[in-house]
């Protein structure tokens, strides 16, 4: 697996469950039932793909589809999108593409829906994450960005996956989240797509510097915090 460059064999991917209210444990959690839109503290709805495909279109009610999205994705989590719009029966939603920000409209009928009231918010300038339960915070840490030749990119993402890497020593710490969005300076690096993630490190001293290819680096104890307590599908801002 390679999110911007470091390479990890898959040891663990988990998709929770998006319903009910968060549980203690060593797998991600459900996140809680809550309304709302993306990035406000009243929550958002995430989509779940129910089969093994998902037709993706540019305009609800087009005749064909413009993409075609399989699930589980290619590190085998379960396929879900951050839901932007409700319609009738269609459902506009954040897509894990190039270029970040892209949307396209799914058919309600093709997914489950389920809510959070999670989010994660990331302010590169204070090098600082915070991770919220509505209005409430729940845990903030220190992180390190992207340098300025390969900057962390703002904008509104969600965990694509979670990663258990073979060694928690290692460059990606104990666990990694893959995130929907992608370097804007590295389009493959190493074999890898350029995908952005927060991850552990192996080097705490390099927290509050811009040191890495553009992911999110946060200490071993902040990301075992979220693998236990965070869902695949949390939204995720950085702040520009």
């Amino acid at each position: 697996m390679k999110f911007n460059g470091y390479l990890a064999t898959v040891a663990l991917v988990t998709a929770a469950t998006l319903t009910g209210c968060a549980a203690s444990g060593t797998q991600p959690a459900p996140p809680r039932a809550a309304a709302g839109h993306a990035g406000t503290g009243a929550g958002v709805e995430v989509a779940t793909v129910r089969g093994p495909r998902i037709a993706v279109y540019q305009r609800k009610g087009a005749s064909s589809p413009w993409r075609d999205l399989a699930s589980p994705n290619d590190y085998g989590a379960e396929r879900v999108f951050l839901v932007e719009r409700r319609d009738g029966e269609w459902l506009r939603v954040l897509l894990p593409i190039r270029p970040n920000g892209s949307t396209g409209w799914i058919r309600a009928g093709d997914v489950t829906l389920a809510r959070t009231t999670h989010r994660v918010e990331v302010d590169p300038a204070r090098f600082r994450f915070t991770v919220y339960d509505g209005a409430r915070v729940l845990r903030t840490g220190k992180v390190a960005t992207g340098r300025d030749g390969t900057p962390t990119p703002p904008g509104r993402y969600f965990f694509t996956e979670l990663v258990r890497p073979p060694d928690p020593r290692g460059p990606y710490g104990a666990y990694a989240f893959g995130l929907s969005g992608f370097s804007p300076t590295l389009k493959s690096f190493a074999g890898g797509p350029g995908q952005l993630a927060i991850h552990g490190t192996d080097d705490a001293a390099a927290l509050g510097t811009r040191v890495s290819h553009g992911c999110v680096r946060v200490g071993n104890a902040d990301i075992t915090w979220m693998a236990e307590n965070l869902a695949i599908g949390t939204p995720v801002v950085v702040k520009g």
